[in-house]
């Protein structure tokens, strides 16, 4: 029989292996990867012996969207589509065809009990947002993936392998954390009265987030301008080699703080715990930052007061310009509590600056009223004096009215100055008012006659023409 027969055995063989490799068709990247891989080095073979189970959910993988991945067989070899290279990250393609134990041995001990429960057969796992410090780059890093880990029944009827379906929440998750934190420095400060308040519960509302503070310390200006005073400390205590009470900026300073204010832009310490010879607090961490930034708090106005945030850098993460901007904005919640600290400080100045200047006026009434008095007094006597006396009767009307005149306007003068030294009492808070009914039109009467020597003189008639309101 022919070579080219359809029905010779090399014919077949060819026919048959065309048609096992079909299921790897397409699949993009991954599928091109997974085609052209020696599979026979692996404990899997050549994919023209796969078992049907496997095939059938390879295909599904390549086909599939989700970031999906497959281990199979009692090592768990590794397959994985293209959606996956994203959170393989620097592991592609080496991770292809390994097993599942090397490729993640930094996380080995977190999966491995879930892996094997998938493996038993009898029910999969399902984690949402689950932790897991991975290697995805060369370094540690903090992820959050929600997972599932599914059995793949073999040819058999028993379990050849695990399907696992991702969904990266990393961003999410920290994004949602940093904003709560956020969130907590605005209210936390919407209402403090000092700067001391407000650095304060700036402080305490870091220490909510210590994934990624692990530990702050928060400086203010000297007035004087020639350093930083340290004003709070969240998740590191103060008299810590690294929290010293004043930096510098005329001599040489544990902290870059003349770089900062030089750069105007964050400054990144590297190696810490080096750098102070100490350890430092790892915050929710299992182990302490090794880095930590500078940034800039900034005033509001042109008497505000400056300051500087120095943060501890999360040791699971880049300080990359997602981590800047989000201690940028840190720094300016912290900036905004401060300001209304010495908004409020600056409001209660002025006021105790006017209570002051009232309490001057008011002892200067008191004053002014008591010596107003005296010579009010001293004129009174000699008008009732020469009313009242005998040997005057010889004056005219005139001359004893303009008299009456003078005493009645010295007398109204004492009760406006005895009126002002009351008010001045009452405002001391050493008199209780109490008002008493007064006669309306007879003061008004009286008031209005005070003046008729004027009008006389400048030949005007003044008619006074207010009847009684009654009771």
């Amino acid at each position: 029989m022919a070579e080219d027969d359809p029905r010779s055995p090399k014919a077949n063989a060819r026919q048959n292996g065309a048609t096992a490799a079909d299921f790897l068709a397409g699949g993009g990247e991954l599928g091109a990867l997974i085609r052209a891989y020696d599979w026979s080095q692996t404990p899997l073979g050549p994919p023209q012996g796969w078992s049907q189970s496997l095939k059938t959910a390879v295909g599904i993988m390549l086909t599939s969207r989700q970031p999906i991945w497959i281990g199979w067989g009692p090592e768990l070899t590794y397959l994985y589509n293209d959606p996956y290279k994203s959170i393989i990250g620097g592991k592609h393609p080496w991770a292809l065809g390994r097993p599942v134990a090397e490729i993640w041995n930094e996380i080995w001990s977190d999966i491995a009990p879930m892996l094997a429960q998938a493996m038993q057969g009898d029910e999969g796992t399902y984690n949402e947002e689950q932790l897991l410090i991975m290697e995805r780059s060369g370094y540690p890093e903090e992820t959050y993936y929600t997972f599932s880990y599914s059995p793949i029944p073999d040819d058999e009827g028993g379990v050849g392998g695990i399907i696992c379906a991702n969904t990266d929440d990393t961003k999410r998750v920290i994004g949602e954390r940093q904003l709560a934190l956020l969130r907590e420095l605005a209210t936390a400060t919407v209402d403090v009265r000092t700067l001391e308040q407000a650095c304060e519960r700036s402080a305490r509302a870091l220490a909510s987030d210590a994934h990624d503070l692990p530990f702050a310390l928060l400086y203010l200006a000297d007035p004087d301008g020639h350093g930083y005073a340290l004003a709070a400390t969240a998740g590191i205590a103060r008299g810590h080699v690294a929290a010293p009470e004043t930096l510098s900026l005329d001599g040489p300073s544990p902290w870059p703080v003349a770089a900062l204010l030089r750069d105007h832009r964050a400054q990144l310490v590297r190696h810490i715990g080096t750098r102070f010879a100490a350890d430092f607090p790892t915050g929710a961490w299992d182990q302490p930052p090794s880095q930590a930034a500078l940034i800039r708090i900034p005033s509001r106005g042109d008497t505000g007061r400056p300051g500087l945030l120095i943060a501890g850098l999360n040791p699971f993460r880049l300080f990359d310009d997602d981590y800047h901007r989000f201690l940028d904005l840190v720094a300016g919640e912290i900036g905004a509590g401060i300001a209304n600290a010495e908004g409020y400080e600056e409001e209660r100045r002025r006021a105790e600056a006017l209570a002051e200047i009232d309490r001057a006026k008011t002892a200067f009434f008191s004053n002014i009223s008591h010596e107003f008095r005296t010579p009010l007094a001293l004129m009174i006597g000699p008008i009732e004096d020469a009313l009242n006396d005998a040997t005057l009767s010889g004056r005219t009307p005139a001359q004893r009215e303009r008299l009456h005149i003078v005493y009645r306007n010295a007398l109204r003068l004492l009760r406006l100055v005895n009126t002002l030294l009351d008010f001045s009492r009452i405002e001391a808070g050493r008199v209780t008012v109490r008002f008493e009914p007064l006669d309306l039109a007879a003061l008004t009467t009286d008031l209005a006659s005070s003046f008729r020597s004027l009008t006389d003189r400048a030949g005007l008639a003044l008619t006074i023409d207010c009847t009684d309101l009654g009771a």
